[in-house]
């Protein structure tokens, strides 16, 4: 994800191409992994192995064959030993359900990621938990499940989500219309806007009408005293940014060449997961859960960036001075304050005893928009907040899907 995230380079006529899924290979390179993109891909991956995990486990009890190095005492367990039953081999069927969708996903990197998911089967049959049938059988179930995902990707909006020119100039002549100052990109030269119809992708838990229901309100008007006050205060932090402050925006900024807000996530809930010990199934269900909650939010906050189209603080205030890069789409609400609302929600629902933990890391992020000067207060509260209800559809499902 990191190594794909990077924007596309202006042409010497100060003009863009995008990136195109049908010349994975070509300048600029297919995908632009930003932070929706990644929402979205994380979310595919990690709901296509749960599901893969369970059906392998329903079938492995099913055929309850044990593994080989249980059958034959001679062969030496290069792995800790389990009753666990070895066909379908789990390592295989998660390399090829993973290894499918990551191959939809990043095309330019197929051979890197077909290597890496045989180096995931060589593993299982090197260490005598799985036989040649064992993996066999586990490839071909995990390759036909990942197209099930591969087919729900190839229509759930994504394709569109770029839009054109014309629907580009819509939206600021909307917010116009609405006496407002619209949004518009202050990278020299102007950038298209990122995603502008990201929110009409299909979500997990939420439905088109849900996103509408969830959309928060207005932000202040941009004539307002009230957004007066709110460039004021994020002036007062551009010109005040201690290093406390700074030490905040940097560990949350998560900008070009990182592996973005969503895996900013991924990565605090993987240590939680990993000092659970928790199973194959339960890990995959709890990155599936996170994940989900985290592309809806990531759906939710562009509907609603592009419904309202607010412009950035350093559009209002041409003084103020940001600690981090400006993100080329509309202010109102903060992506950050989105996404960690919902992925604290769904990670206080899976280790409840951490629950302060989560929301205090998820208020850090919040803020750290405001510290950098690229948000105004109401983009954070409201963001953060409109996670939070985002990520409560996920807990709802997941308290009755019987995995408790």
């Amino acid at each position: 994800m990191a190594r794909y995230n990077l924007p596309p380079a202006p042409r010497d006529d100060g003009s863009y191409i995008f990136p195109d899924a049908e010349n994975p290979f070509a300048d600029p390179a297919f995908p632009f992994a930003n932070p929706p993109y990644a929402a979205r891909a994380y979310s595919y991956v990690a709901v296509a192995q749960y599901e893969a995990m369970k059906a392998t486990w329903y079938y492995k009890y099913q055929f309850n064959r044990p593994a080989p190095y249980t059958v034959d005492n001679t062969i030496q367990a290069l792995v800790p030993k389990t009753d666990l039953p070895a066909y379908p081999s789990e390592d295989a069927v998660m390399s090829g359900v993973t290894a499918e969708i990551l191959k939809a996903l990043f095309p330019a990197a197929v051979e890197e990621i077909t290597r890496k998911a045989g180096d995931q089967r060589n593993a299982a049959l090197w260490s005598g938990k799985a036989s040649t049938s064992d993996i066999a059988a586990g490839l071909a179930f995990g390759k036909s499940l990942a197209a099930l995902f591969t087919a729900r990707a190839a229509s759930d909006g994504m394709k569109n989500a770029i839009g054109t020119k014309v629907q580009w100039d819509a939206f600021a002549d909307s917010a116009t219309k609405h006496g407002q100052i619209p949004w518009r990109s202050l990278d020299v030269p102007a950038r298209p806007p990122m995603l502008p119809f990201f929110g009409n992708v299909k979500g997990w838990m939420m439905t088109p009408a849900n996103i509408v229901a969830e959309r928060p309100a207005a932000p202040p008007s941009t004539s307002s005293t009230e957004m007066a006050d709110e460039v004021k205060e994020v002036k007062y932090y551009a010109d005040h940014l201690t290093r406390e402050r700074l030490a905040i925006v940097h560990k949350w900024a998560d900008g070009a060449g990182t592996y973005t807000p969503p895996g900013h996530w991924n990565d605090i809930a993987e240590e939680f997961i990993r000092d659970a010990h928790f199973s194959e199934v339960r890990a995959a269900r709890a990155f599936a859960m996170l994940n989900m909650a985290i592309h809806d939010a990531g759906v939710g906050c562009w509907e609603t960036k592009y419904y309202y189209f607010n412009p950035r603080p350093t559009q209002l205030d041409a003084g103020i001075r940001t600690g981090t890069g400006i993100p080329n789409f509309p202010a109102y609400t903060s992506g950050h304050s989105t996404f960690s609302g919902a992925a604290a929600t769904v990670l206080s629902y899976l280790f409840p005893d951490q629950a302060t933990y989560f929301n205090e890391q998820a208020s850090e992020a919040s803020v750290s928009r405001l510290y950098g000067a690229i948000h105004y207060r109401s983009d954070i509260e409201v963001g953060l907040d409109h996670g939070k209800r985002i990520g409560g559809y996920t807990v709802s499902f997941a308290t009755a899907d019987g995995a408790n």
